[in-house]
């Protein structure tokens, strides 16, 4: 290939590329030179050639490691600035010139650094036409985004550091060797933000829920951080324990959690195939009530009040020994106190689990986990999911279908026709019904977890206490029905939004 000067100046040019032309040696670029300057020339431009491949091309491919020190930023920003920048020399190739080119050509490319540039000014080395390269390409837009990724872990250190010596802290290769490099065939669930896969940690493999958050922004960090201080602190036989952690800022950040073997009562009450004998009804009592106590703790049984915000059966696990225990705490959030209520900007949750109050208007208190645990006790009671779009005119949506039939006393209605009742489990049918009807009355009238943990149990002494509540949540609350009935018109609007006729899966507006 052939090279002139002209057409160096008149090619075009990539469009990120800043060139500059300067001419070092007047008006005359080629000229014949003493072979001792020659020979001074060929030693200079070997030992810059040197240095283009150790200490400027190597630092392009291989960046060093951000730092973490704030005091030396300033000064590596700077000194990335400088090696960035590349220039390109087209220098004069006469005949004596002793390194192989093409015959053609009248230039010899080589890189250097602006400093070294400088230097040959300083030599007087005058026969280079100087093109200036901009080889940025995004180096400073990725060094921010590492940076920014430190800082964050940096945060989450000094936030979960009072809590880090009561959980075990893993490594990310912990965490690839638990999961078999995070295979598919190891994933136990999949939420909006989160991905769940199961594992063995430890010496003894035991086996754990290993939850990984999707994203890597503010917002995921803040989750984390919020789900992990919740979990941790909460210490009850009906909550999945959290057993540790992993931080790592390449790969992200993991919640590690004990492994509950017998599944979720989603797939226990609605995923069996048909043929499969339903769930009995001794166990959904068991479960109604282990769900209760766990949800009574962490309204009152914490330093703080916990609402769950996301109370469903996909969220609660059945043990080998059909024990109740509740899971997934990234939407958890605490309250100043029970019944006390907050806004919040975003509503998150599932539709046909989500409270009047809620999703209409933002509040959020404990009594939104006790709507949301009404709506399971009606699945437990009828074997049907919130939102059903299958079913007849006035069914598709169980608590516009359920809340008429409980306040006039239809409970034979509601019950599911694949099992079979005992008298023994007809009065525990019956209370598990009017623990469902109190818990998706109006906000005003929705009691405490503590009172629906006695209706649970039949607690008599504790019933006599609260009849007149009950009596205004079973006698008059077919006002409240017609005062609420647009209410709840709404509701299953907004739970519709989407779904396809042929569609029987619950909305997840998480």
């Amino acid at each position: 290939m052939g090279f002139s000067r002209n057409s160096c100046i008149d090619a075009t040019e990539p469009p990120q590329f800043l060139v500059k032309t300067q001419a070092l040696c007047g008006d005359q670029l080629l000229y014949d030179c003493e072979s001792s300057e020659l020979d001074d020339c060929e030693v200079k431009f070997k030992s810059l050639l040197h240095k283009m491949f150790w200490d400027f091309g190597l630092g392009c491919v291989i960046p060093r490691r951000q730092r973490r020190s704030s005091g030396k930023k300033e000064e590596k920003v700077g000194r990335g600035l400088d090696h960035n920048k590349a220039w390109l020399l087209a220098e004069s190739g006469g005949c004596a010139a002793e390194e192989p080119h093409s015959v053609h050509s009248s230039f010899r490319f080589s890189l250097c650094s602006q400093v070294e540039l400088e230097s040959m000014a300083v030599n007087r080395i005058n026969t280079a036409t100087v093109l200036m390269v901009n080889l940025d390409n995004d180096l400073l837009t990725d060094s921010k985004s590492e940076d920014l990724k430190w800082r964050r872990i940096a945060s989450l250190e000094r936030r979960i550091s009072p809590l880090a010596h009561s959980l075990i802290r893993f490594s990310y290769s912990d965490i690839l060797s638990a999961t078999r490099n995070l295979s598919k065939g190891r994933v136990l669930g999949r939420g909006a933000l989160s991905c769940v896969f199961r594992g063995r940690v430890g010496f003894m493999r035991r086996a754990v829920a290993i939850k990984r958050l999707e994203r890597d922004d503010k917002e995921s960090s803040k989750a984390f951080c919020r789900e992990l201080m919740i979990a941790s602190s909460l210490h009850n036989p009906h909550i999945v324990p959290l057993v540790g952690f992993c931080l790592d800022a390449e790969m992200g950040l993991f919640l590690v959690y004990k492994y509950v073997s017998g599944g979720s009562l989603e797939r226990s009450l609605h995923g069996k195939k048909r043929g499969c004998p339903a769930l009995p009804w001794p166990v959904r009592y068991k479960v109604a009530l282990g769900i209760a106590e766990a949800i009574y703790y962490l309204h009152n049984g914490t330093e703080r009040c916990v609402v769950h915000r996301d109370i469903k059966p996909s969220n609660i696990l059945v043990s080998s020994k059909k024990t109740p225990k509740l899971c997934d705490f990234g939407l958890a959030t605490w309250t100043p106190a029970p019944s006390v209520p907050f806004l919040c900007k975003t509503v998150k949750g599932t539709f046909g689990y989500l409270a009047p109050e809620y999703f209409q208007h933002g509040k959020v208190s404990d009594k939104t986990d006790v709507y949301a645990f009404g709506v399971v006790l009606l699945e437990l009671i009828t074997g049907r999911k919130p939102i059903e779009s299958s079913r007849g005119p006035g069914e598709e949506n169980l608590v516009q279908w359920a809340k008429p039939l409980l306040q006039q006393g239809g409970v034979e209605k509601l019950l599911d026709p694949r099992l079979v009742f005992t008298l023994k489990s007809t009065s525990q049918v019956t209370r598990m019904a009017r623990a469902a009807a109190a818990c998706i009355n109006n906000e005003s009238r929705r009691p405490e977890m503590g009172e629906i943990v006695t209706i649970l149990k039949g607690d008599e002494s504790g019933a006599l206490t609260r009849s007149k509540t009950l009596k205004n949540s079973v006698n008059d609350s077919h006002f409240e029905l017609l005062r609420t009935k647009s209410e709840m018109k709404n509701h299953f609007a907004l739970a519709m939004l989407g779904v396809d006729l042929d569609d029987e899966d619950s909305l997840d507006c998480r």
